[in-house]
Formats: structure tokens, sequence, C-alpha cells
């Protein structure tokens, strides 16, 4: 037994990851969008800086997977004004401001909560402003999705997961009054802190905007 050949665990559970992103990333590009498999989060971030290298306004979206990439400061240091609205430091004008410039901005970067094997795209929004800004304004939108995003299915299966996986820990995540919040289930409840109050599905790229989808083979964000 010594000399049969041990395979590494996570080798293949990577290569099985890697087969359900690339079929969410063939799918998304049958579907209009510039889809791009990344192998790693480091290779997402190394898109993202390129992409934006000439943009003067750069926006982004709440989202942790755009955190996770850690690439704030490589961003600014490309010259281009970061467009932050949840930057503690903001007044509640600023952030406003903030919010409306980023559906005008070069470039806007944001998550996806859930994204289906077949191509579907589905975010959740409390206020609408993210949403907004991944449908249409900005010259170019950068959507990162990582492997754990991704369900086999269609719209259904995508936003069952935005509701159940990705809104608890990111309630938690903004201090918000919801029962998800305490208990970390969805409870589809009349909260006003509710986070699940604008849903945006994408089955098509919109007709008038330049969208690219990162599929990283990585966890990335909630």
């Amino acid at each position: 037994m010594s000399g049969m050949k041990k395979d590494n665990t996570n080798a293949i559970l990577k290569k099985t990851s890697e087969l359900i992103c690339r079929k969410a990333a063939a799918n998304l590009a049958k579907r209009g969008f510039e889809a791009v498999y990344c192998e790693t989060a480091a290779d997402a971030a190394d898109f993202i800086i390129r992409a934006t290298a000439a943009a003067t306004t750069i926006g982004i979206g709440g989202s942790q997977s755009v955190v996770d990439l850690d690439i704030f400061d490589k961003l600014a240091a490309n010259g281009g004004k970061l467009l932050i609205h949840s930057d503690p430091e903001l007044s509640a004008e600023e952030k406003k401001a903030t919010m409306k410039g980023q559906q005008i901005c070069d470039v806007f970067i944001a998550g996806v909560n859930g994204l289906s094997t077949e191509g579907d795209i589905v975010n959740i929004d409390g206020v609408g402003n993210r949403v907004a800004a991944t449908i249409y304004g900005p010259e170019k939108i950068i959507l990162v999705a990582g492997r754990n995003k991704i369900v086999d299915g269609g719209v259904a299966e995508a936003l069952e997961r935005a509701k159940k996986c990705a809104a608890p820990p990111n309630s938690i995540r903004l201090s918000k009054n919801t029962p998800c919040a305490k208990t970390g289930i969805c409870a589809n409840c009349d909260s006003p802190d509710r986070i699940c109050k604008v849903t945006v599905i994408m089955e098509r790229k919109p007709t008038r905007s330049d969208i690219a989808v990162l599929v990283v083979n990585e966890n990335m964000g909630f």
C-alpha cells in the first residue's frame, strides 16, 4: 500500500470546484457577460487593478468579497478617486453624494449574492444604490463571485442562496436589528432594518452596460 499514489484532498476539491466555476462562467458568457475564470482571489485582484488603471472614479459597492481582495490601497495608488459609501468618516450628506456618484463612475466594483450554474445573477439590497449601479450607469461594472456564491440550478436556487446564506451574515456585518442578525436564519421579516428590500435578477447582460463577472475558485464573502 505504501506505493499507492495519494491524491491531496484539497487539490481534488479545488479541481471539483473549478469545474463548477467554469460551467458558470461559460453560461455567463453565453448570456452576453464578459465572464472571467480566476483560479485565485489574487488573479481577480490583478484583473481589477488592470481594468481600473485609467479610471478617474471607482465606485465600491458594499461587498465583503471586494474587501477580501485587499485592493483599496492599490486602486488609490493608480490615481483614481475611490467612492466608498461605507467609509465611517463620511457625513450623512457625503455618504448620500458618494452613493449618487457611484451611479455614474468610470468603474463600479461589487460582489454577487447568488450565481447559478446556468448564468443567473442575483443581488439583494436594502437601499438599492448598490444593485442600481450593477445594472446601468457606470462605464464599466465588475462583479466578483467566489465559488461559494454558486448554486446548481437557476434563478430560484440563486435567490434562495442570496436570502438564506448571504443576508444573515451581511445583516450581522452591518449591525442590523433583524431576526436573522440574532439567529443567523432568514425569517422573511418586516423589520425596518431588513436588507432584503430590493432584489435584482440578471438573466442576460443589460443591453447598454459593460459588465465583467469574475468567477473565483476560492470562497469569498458571504
